[in-house]
């Protein structure tokens, strides 16, 4: 008996060529909430994807969590939506999924957000064990955390690890992101997953080599170490677009949406230079 098909959890706005938003570890569509209309307007058909075991996507037999499961399933989601040739966008976890899907001559663009794989030991360590370390203290520490997060203070100190302007993030938000950063049940998994996924000067670009690559780095991106990791990704990825976000953290969206759907936008229509 085949398994049951598990409902994909996604949003979709416009019309237009597809353009496909891909969560980190731990997050959801609703991630990309800010940038959505902004990039739907521009004529393009954007959908916001849960991947297995995050957001309302459940998990998925035969889907190992972490970049390369989720790889090769978002290849066949995409398949079996008959979505071809996408620009793809993806903020950490997704932005190195994205990156592999640009690899294998799945994407006519990529965008990637604070992309991880660009870490030594110590910054594969440290995002491992504050991303768990947040999870950890939702859960115990839920109704706390959350009345937390109705105060200005509550958000700047709870937030800031996340946002490089988190006193701007709705509170209802805010807390739903955090529930379900708690109840995923795919996030062990994936982290762990982590320890195996590296990208280097050293491997071959596929396809990256000859479509639109950005890179896009929140100065303020203290989970993927703006300074060090955006440093050796402009090192890996010498033939892509490389762009400090003056302000943002690691989930850049919400802190400007404008320069990030510009970001996507640009890349998409192939407007800036590439250095």
């Amino acid at each position: 008996m085949r398994p049951t098909p598990v409902a994909v959890s996604s949003e979709r706005r416009g019309a237009g060529t597809p353009v496909v938003l891909v969560h980190g570890l731990g997050s959801r569509w609703q991630v990309w909430s800010p940038i959505l209309d902004r990039i739907a307007d521009a004529g393009l058909q954007v959908i916001a994807v849960d991947l297995p075991g995050f957001g309302g996507t459940a998990p998925v037999d035969g889907v190992t969590p972490g970049p390369p499961g989720y790889v090769a399933w978002l290849q066949e989601w995409l398949a079996a939506e008959g979505i071809e040739r996408p620009h793809l966008v993806g903020n950490s976890m997704g932005g190195g999924i994205a990156l592999e899907l640009g690899r294998a001559g799945v994407a006519a663009s990529v965008t990637a957000f604070s992309p991880i794989g660009f870490w030594q030991r110590p910054g594969l360590w440290w995002t491992q064990a504050l991303l768990t370390t947040l999870r950890a203290a939702g859960a115990v520490a839920g109704p706390p955390f959350s009345a937390a997060l109705g105060t200005r203070l509550g958000r700047a100190v709870l937030l800031g690890p996340l946002f490089g302007r988190p006193t701007r993030v709705d509170p209802a938000e805010a807390r739903a992101d955090l529930a379900a950063l708690v109840a995923a049940p795919a996030f062990p998994q994936a982290r762990n997953n982590f320890a195996d996924y590296h990208l280097s000067a050293a491997d071959a670009p596929g396809a990256l080599a000859a479509i639109p690559v950005t890179v896009a780095w929140g100065t303020r991106d203290v989970v993927l170490t703006h300074r060090t990791q955006s440093r050796r990704a402009r090192a890996a990825l010498p033939t892509a677009r490389h762009i400090d976000l003056a302000g943002c953290g690691h989930l850049p969206f919400n802190d400007d949406p404008d320069l990030c759907a510009r970001v996507v936008l640009d890349t998409v229509n192939e407007e800036c230079p590439w250095s």
